[in-house]
């Protein structure tokens, strides 16, 4: 049964064969069932199915069924539904902001609970502290961060030439953003526009990118224990705002909703001269691109910033202790540094310890391709992700009030003071 110790006898028939009475060698080997989710473009499954063989060959003794089950929220549903089921997986990677619920429902285990050694504990510390702030809390680790991210700027080199900015020096700030925007935006004859100055994805991670202009104008959107929200402090209404201006009062972004799943087509098209993307689309840009491309930080008011993304690795608590042993050990495998470099050259994702960006491999690659050090870089800048109590249901309510801000529905100050009081209805009995 998946997820469960069984027994591969080798030799016994043998010696039955030969009835010479001797008992065969029993191996015991673990059946780990990890649920993974595959958000972004890219050949991920095949990656992962490829470090899985590595790792199953590396340690015959144990056997990682891979379950690819669609977006973030679709693997969490899917995951704590096996739990309920009694039929759970062994571990997961799931959104590094998932860690309130899965506490919450008491489906997960700390890692410090299982580590024993000091190397053990040692490899706890060895990650970004940025990265590590979406998965401790209550003074303990509970998720190790893997298929991590930063937002960035990609922005068409080739277009800043031909509007007359320098392609090496793309916006820094908010006012820059919109001054080359304007600069950026192409019209036909006809007055319709052939190419944007920037899109920021208002599907799919509305909240995420929020995140990052809610920083970015000095202020955070929750505190460190999940269970408060700032959602109408006034920088934060005024970051809506700006986001709400690029297109109606600026001109360089299309108005209303811009999707998330074709806007790195819509940049490999030309059809913007700037988008703010997941780091995770690195590689396929670059693959992509018929155009010189960069990749900066994204611009500062106030500060720079972004909130960190992705997923992390988490070990559910209904396993065994060989179980958790056998979890902990792939989770370490995976997370090395050299392998780290591997999976961060092959998709984008941030290498998420130092040591990883000190293996000869992702030194070569970083230097052959700067643009790959930017979200590493921004790490400095970096937030923790909206997470609190009651994640989805706060999140569908900052989602809705910058659907209804930039539709026109409602002012940003009317959208996100709803939002605010239904999020504190929601989180109240959390302090």
């Amino acid at each position: 049964m998946s997820g469960r110790i069984t027994k591969l006898l080798a030799g016994g028939a043998l010696g039955l064969g030969l009835g010479l009475g001797i008992a065969g060698t029993a191996l015991a080997k673990t059946e780990l069932t990890m649920y993974y989710p595959v958000a972004v473009g890219g050949p991920l499954t095949q990656i992962i199915d490829r470090m899985v063989a590595d790792f199953e060959a590396e340690h015959p003794d144990i056997d990682v069924n891979a379950i690819y089950a669609g977006n973030y929220d679709d693997t969490r549903i899917k995951a704590l539904a096996a739990l309920k089921s009694g039929e759970p997986a062994e571990l997961s990677v799931l959104f590094s902001i998932d860690i309130y619920e899965l506490i919450e429902q008491d489906a997960i285990v700390a890692f410090d609970d299982i580590v024993e050694t000091a190397e053990e504990k040692a490899w706890l510390d060895s990650f970004y502290p940025a990265l590590m702030e979406n998965g401790r809390t209550r003074g303990k680790t509970w998720g190790i961060p893997f298929q991590r991210s930063t937002i960035v700027m990609y922005y068409n080199k080739d277009a800043f030439r031909e509007a007359g900015l320098d392609p090496d020096s793309p916006p820094a700030t908010w006012d820059e953003l919109v001054s080359m925007g304007k600069a950026l935006t192409k019209k036909n004859d006809a007055g319709q526009v052939e190419r944007w100055g920037v899109m920021i994805p208002s599907t799919g991670y509305a909240y995420w990118m929020f995140g990052a202009l809610a920083i970015q104008n000095g202020q955070v959107l929750m505190n460190g224990d999940g269970n408060e929200t700032y959602f109408d402090d006034p920088a934060v209404v005024e970051a809506l705002q700006y986001w709400l201006d690029l297109s109606r009062e600026h001109g360089v972004m299309p108005a209303n909703i811009i999707e998330w799943g074709t806007l790195r087509q819509n940049f490999l098209e030309g059809k913007t001269a700037i988008m703010w993307h997941s780091t995770g689309n690195l590689t396929a840009v670059k693959d992509a691109a018929k155009f010189d491309f960069g990749v900066a930080m994204l611009p500062a008011n106030e500060r720079r910033g972004s909130p960190t993304g992705g997923g992390n690795f988490y070990i559910f608590k209904d396993t065994s202790p060989e179980e958790r042993k056998a979890a902990l050990t792939f989770i370490r495998w995976m997370t090395q540094p050299e392998r780290t470099a591997e999976w961060s050259i092959a998709t984008g994702y941030l290498g998420t310890s130092p040591a990883a960006y000190e293996t000869e491999a992702l030194r070569t690659y970083v230097k052959d391709f700067p643009q790959a050090a930017v979200a590493r870089d921004q790490l400095e800048f970096s937030t923790a992700e909206l997470s609190t109590y009651e994640t989805g249901r706060v999140r569908k309510l900052l989602d809705d009030a910058i659907q209804a801000a930039l539709t026109g529905s409602a002012s940003p100050e009317e959208a996100l003071s709803s939002a605010q009081r239904q999020a504190e209805r929601l989180l109240r009995r959390y302090r």
